[in-house]
């Protein structure tokens, strides 16, 4: 779900962006979700559970209300960043959870990739507000 609602961020991130450097690098990390959402649905039918395809309807709500405020290159940055430290936040609380080893592992190396969107993130806001 969280994936799901990373890849539905990005895309309303991306809709928004003028600057093609920046669009690039928005459409990369919505990649880098893309491929995190087929894993875990992989992981789950594996465990003989069905994945969850489209976030939920309260996360689509969210973006459609914030697509009627259009927003300036630097607010959709900062808001980028702070959806990827709450999904990270998310995450983690997940990894406490009753997983198996294999789940953990996927899970962690999940976080491990979101974590290195931070940096990439904040660069773009720093060069933005100079």
């Amino acid at each position: 779900m969280g994936e799901h609602m990373a890849i539905q961020s990005y895309e309303h991130f991306i809709q928004q962006v003028d600057d093609e450097q920046i669009k690039k690098t928005l459409q990369k990390i919505q990649q880098e979700h893309k491929i995190h959402a087929l894993k875990i649905a992989e992981r789950i039918q594996n465990l003989d559970g069905r994945p969850i395809d489209e976030p939920p309807l309260t996360g689509e709500l969210m973006l459609k209300l914030k697509s009627l405020h259009p927003k300036d290159l630097n607010s959709i940055l900062k808001d980028a960043y702070v959806g990827e430290q709450r999904g990270i936040e998310t995450a983690k609380e997940i990894v406490k959870g009753d997983l198996d080893d294999d789940s953990k592992k996927l899970i962690a190396e999940i976080l491990h990739e979101d974590t290195m969107h931070l940096p990439i993130l904040k660069d773009l806001v720093s060069r933005i507000s100079q």
